[in-house]
């Protein structure tokens, strides 16, 4: 056996082989904290609610945070900021640990092998993404795994394009983070990131508009459409146009960082979308639009987002931690699976 992992500014997800399908775990990489008492930590226990105690207080974990949130009139709160772990929260790793371990539950074997995303750095912010891959990388090992890093737009590739033997444009839009890469046979010849995603968006769409960033967010995992038919002042039509300038920003730095002569002449490729961000109907189609004008070095056959564009990342490291037991199973393929959290919706990663 062996598991993929996505991790999510917004959720964390794991994929695994049962069989001819694949099975995905969810859960939403933020918490809540509410105060203790005996009678509450009961109930939720009886309730089976994920939940830590810590000195006075009870911290609600993953999606039932946000239920807790709603019932408490609380903003949740996140482990990770922009990508990777955030340097703000005082209960990152503690949390992070206990949403990682309900979601790819205990080893099925010692050292089993784990292949677990992880950003690449940004090139329009000074982060580093080094403390936050060699902190997970020590947690999953605590946890009885193997663990190995892949880079996030690799693994877009991995799940999506076996049929076009691993070449082609992967581009993950997470919430704290879009990662691209472009590979030609499954070798990355650009990998890079930016600190801009689903996060960016809703803030600016709040600040524009004088809206809550959690209702901005409601509404757009509501049936939200880039389809530019929004009146002018309301929050749908501050989010499409700031939709409009991730895409344009994205493009921009794909032509930036593109190196001519790594490219072959007359390479055409394939541009597969995913991410919770990419999950708007007409998303595709923007992209897809916007790229006919970017003066890049190679051809587009084609842009494509999967049925299940939540599910890419965990996906491809599925494929990469099976390739390394010598599974020969192909693509783990995240619209083909199936997830034992059938009511999970399309939240950014």
């Amino acid at each position: 056996m062996a598991k993929g992992l996505d991790v999510g500014t917004m959720n964390i997800l794991s994929g695994r082989q049962e069989g001819a399908e694949t099975v995905f775990v969810q859960q939403r990489n933020s918490f809540v904290e509410i105060e203790y008492s005996d009678m509450a930590e009961q109930m939720l226990s009886r309730s089976d609610v994920l939940h830590i105690r810590k000195d006075e207080k009870v911290y609600v974990v993953g999606d039932d945070a946000l239920n807790f949130a709603n019932i408490f009139n609380k903003e949740t709160r996140r482990p990770m900021q922009h990508g990777i772990l955030s340097s703000d929260e005082s209960s990152a790793i503690p949390m992070i640990k206990l949403i990682t371990e309900q979601v790819v539950g205990e080893p099925s074997r010692p050292n089993e092998r784990l292949f677990y995303s992880s950003p690449a750095d940004p090139i329009d912010s000074p982060l580093t993404t080094l403390y936050h891959e060699k902190t997970l990388e020590s947690m999953l090992g605590d946890m009885g795994y193997d663990p190995e890093p892949i880079n996030e737009g690799m693994a877009v590739i991995y799940s999506e394009l076996a049929d076009n033997n691993f070449t082609g444009l992967g581009i993950s839009f997470g919430a704290g983070m879009t990662n691209v890469c472009l590979s030609y046979y499954a070798v990355p010849v650009m990998k890079f990131s930016i600190a801009r995603g689903g996060d960016w968006v809703d803030e600016q769409t709040a600040q524009a508009t004088g809206t809550p960033v959690d209702k901005v967010t409601s509404i757009k995992e509501d049936d939200f459409e880039l389809d530019f038919r929004t009146d002018v002042g309301g929050v749908e039509g501050a989010l499409a146009i700031y939709y409009e300038n991730l895409l344009d920003y994205v493009i921009e730095n794909i032509a930036r960082e593109v190196d001519e002569e790594d490219v072959e002449e007359g390479l055409d490729v394939p541009v597969v979308v995913t991410g919770g961000t990419s999950s708007p109907n007409g998303f595709e189609d923007l992209f897809a639009d916007h790229l006919q004008d970017a003066n890049i070095p190679f051809s587009i056959s084609g842009v494509h987002s999967p049925d299940e564009p939540m599910y890419s990342v965990a996906s491809g490291a599925l494929v990469a931690a099976r390739s390394e037991e010598g599974d020969n199973g192909g693509s783990a393929g995240g619209s083909s699976g199936t997830t034992d959290d059938p009511d999970a919706d399309a939240d950014e990663e």
